[in-house]
């Protein structure tokens, strides 16, 4: 099997990168593949990527409002690319309403290693798994 391979983008104006460059490391130094598309991803632009580099996640890092209004056409986009959405400015209430929409994973302010790792993992595993039929 291919290493797993997880999209970091940040997601419209947001210009907040330090979450994203350390959620990338964390993930590379457990053994994946991290495509960083950086700051002021577009949903086409960050759906296009995926597509062209056949990720098995999209991870989204918000600190600011945007991914709000911006979610539901980078889930359409993605087709069956699970998402992730974590950052600093996720509460409890979003959390719950970005896992209604279809995200397939939400990780808040206090989000730990150990908490995101195996759940990237077992995102991508499901998609390698799908992907592979």
């Amino acid at each position: 099997m291919r290493p797993q391979r997880v999209l970091i983008a940040i997601l419209g104006l947001d210009q907040h990168e330090t979450g994203a460059l350390a959620v990338s490391s964390i993930l590379r130094d457990a053994g994946m593949e991290v495509i960083y598309l950086g700051r002021f991803a577009s949903p086409a632009s960050i759906a296009a990527t995926a597509h062209d580099e056949a990720v098995d996640v999209v991870g989204i890092s918000s600190h600011s409002w945007e991914y709000i209004y911006l979610v539901d056409e980078l889930l359409r986009l993605l087709d069956d690319i699970p998402l992730v959405v974590g950052g600093s400015v996720i509460t409890p209430t979003d959390g719950r309403s970005l896992l209604d929409k279809g995200v397939a994973a939400v990780f808040g302010p206090s989000a730990s290693t150990e908490a995101i790792v195996p759940a990237i993992q077992r995102l991508a595993e499901h998609h390698q798994d799908a992907v592979a039929v």
